[in-house]
């Protein structure tokens, strides 16, 4: 069966792809497998290895712990003194204490450089094309290799340069504003070339994405360039392509800002106009489902179709950031925000249990508070009421054998004793449960969002307050991007801007979308304290390079050095 997508997983031994369409018209890569390569199968088994690791970056154990787990946002105890123990690597994240030796940051690097090789190796096979699609596709490839460094210049410090495969050829390795300076030449080098999201989709690098990589690019440009720096210098002609790429990806009206906040991490959220570039995780390509199960109980069910597809208790919000919200909505409980809580199913708030078609069982997302309710599963099975509909009540850890400890999230939590119990946090259900998992971890037909429209909006306010302190101009981009949740109520206009409120909203609108650390660290918030860091060592900004990687480079001493501080 074909599979349709611009991620492409690689086949063993061959992969080979033909042209097909999708009901959004947009150019797809299909995967398919022939004893004989036309040219244009050719190209595309090129290209589709530059795409097929990034659900594999993005699995909740490698990019998103680095930048979520490491924040304010996210934080794993041993679950029951126990369960996510792995050594303590989560708790050392959290604590700004990880080692050259953890898995996590290991395989994040793994990836990363797997995949700018990758990006090598089909801009190498693509010059000898004759196929009409080899200059697009050579850019998109040069586009993802520099989207690649951008990460690896985030996390590590340092990015690769590199044009061509060899047994003899070597990587440089930049840093610094040497590495900034590249990787803005590299996209801009491929932005005539790169088609709009139209025409090729979400998953694949268009010119949207790369207008919006830009902008974050020259964003975080002053970070990038002294990682380790007191103050950062956010120059003025920085913020200037700030702008300048922000206003053309408005200007394009390649994307829209979705009234349905929760929609854009739907199951269908492919077709979310909200969404530039994204992870394609359409359930045929048999995705990970992993976002949406990491942190909610092992005791919620959310399919009624598939018994055993649950919660594992992983992370929670730390109360730092809960009460972030607190303040700022005083006596008004939080969930007036529509980015804060879905309520799918009032039903869930009756004390009794209840009787609920399986069509009509969908559970809450957003941030999961107090008392949790869900289809009772007794024996592997789902009690059912006389009529065959789902029984649903007030759940338990059955599951874990503490049938007397409810599934009652708490606002509590740290690495105790009894800040580590099953039920301690409040979790978060941002994307949706994929209606297509057997197990919760796989299948995931949700999209995994990499730029979004309303980052754009945010990201221009954040230039205006940091290049001329325009209070007004950031003013209203944010409170755009606020009237446009209007599939319920939408939030309140705010009434001032700085850049504290700026990056308190940044929270609101992007929480556990891999964005805190780089955040966190730009708006001067990274060495701070909160639930259970107290770590201030700015060398903690940047990751530990895996040991692997310094010992699988000892054979050219002094190429590959650790970070400092590690």
């Amino acid at each position: 069966m074909k599979k349709k997508l611009s991620t492409i997983f690689a086949v063993a031994g061959l992969l080979t792809l033909s042209n097909g369409c999708t009901d959004l018209k947009e150019q797809v890569l299909d995967e398919t497998l022939t004893a004989k390569l036309s040219e244009e199968q050719t190209v595309n088994g090129l290209l589709a290895p530059t795409y097929a690791l990034l659900p594999n970056l993005f699995q909740h154990t490698t990019y998103f712990a680095l930048q979520e787990i490491s924040t304010d946002e996210a934080i794993l105890p041993y679950r029951g003194g126990t369960d996510w123990g792995d050594n303590g690597i989560y708790i050392a994240l959290h604590s700004h204490n990880t080692t050259s030796t953890d898995p996590n940051v290991n395989n994040t690097w793994n990836q990363l450089v797997q995949s700018i090789s990758r990006c090598i190796t089909a801009i190498e096979g693509l010059k000898t094309s004759t196929s009409p699609n080899a200059a697009l596709y050579t850019a998109e490839a040069r586009g993802m290799r520099a989207y690649y460094n951008m990460v690896m210049l985030d996390l590590f410090g340092i990015a690769f340069v590199k044009d061509e495969q060899g047994p003899t050829s070597i990587s440089k390795i930049i840093r610094g504003d040497e590495a900034v300076k590249y990787i803005e030449s590299e996209l801009l080098a491929v932005e005539p070339t790169v088609q709009p999201k139209s025409v090729v989709g979400p998953g694949r690098l268009n010119q949207a994405a790369v207008w919006s990589l830009l902008a974050r690019l020259n964003l975080n440009a002053a970070v990038y360039r002294n990682i380790y720096g007191a103050t950062f210098d956010f120059k003025a002609e920085d913020m200037d392509k700030v702008i300048q790429y922000t206003d053309k990806v408005i200007n394009s009206g390649q994307a829209k800002l979705s009234a349905d906040y929760f929609a854009i991490f739907g199951n269908n959220n492919h077709t979310n106009e909200e969404i530039i570039f994204a992870v394609d995780q359409r359930a045929e390509l048999n995705g990970h489902n992993r976002m949406a199960y990491f942190s909610i109980s092992g005791d919620q069910f959310p399919l009624a179709e598939f018994p055993a597809a649950n919660g594992t208790d992983g992370p929670a919000i730390t109360s730092d950031f809960y009460q972030s919200w607190v303040q700022a909505y005083g006596a008004v409980d939080p969930s007036r925000d529509p980015r804060f809580y879905q309520q799918n199913m009032s039903i869930y708030s009756n004390a009794s249990d209840t009787c609920v078609a399986d069509a009509d069982y969908k559970i809450n997302r957003g941030i999961l508070r107090g008392q949790q309710y869900g289809a009772l599963r007794v024996n592997g099975a789902f009690l059912r009421c006389p009529d065959g509909k789902l029984k649903v009540g007030k759940l338990s850890y059955v599951t874990r054998n503490r049938a007397d400890l409810p599934v009652s999230f708490t606002e509590m939590i740290d690495f105790t004793t009894a800040g580590s119990n099953y039920n301690t946090g409040y979790r978060v259900e941002k994307y949706e449960f994929s209606s297509k998992s057997n197990t919760g971890r796989n299948r995931g037909e949700a999209d995994i969002v990499i730029a979004r429209l309303a980052d754009i909006y945010l990201m221009r306010a954040e230039a205006k307050l940091r290049k001329s302190n325009d209070a007004a101009g950031a003013l209203a981009d944010v409170n755009l991007v606020r009237a446009s949740r209007t599939k319920t109520l939408a939030p309140p206009a705010l009434t001032s801007m700085n850049l504290d409120l700026l990056f308190r909203e940044r929270g609101f609108e992007f929480y556990w979308e891999m964005l805190r650390r780089p955040d966190m660290i730009r708006f001067g918030k990274y060495e701070g304290k909160w639930t259970e860091k107290t770590n201030t060592d700015v060398k903690k900004r940047i990751f530990p390079i895996p040991q692997t990687a310094i010992d699988g480079a000892s054979n050219s001493p002094g190429y590959l050095k650790q970070n400092d501080g590690y």
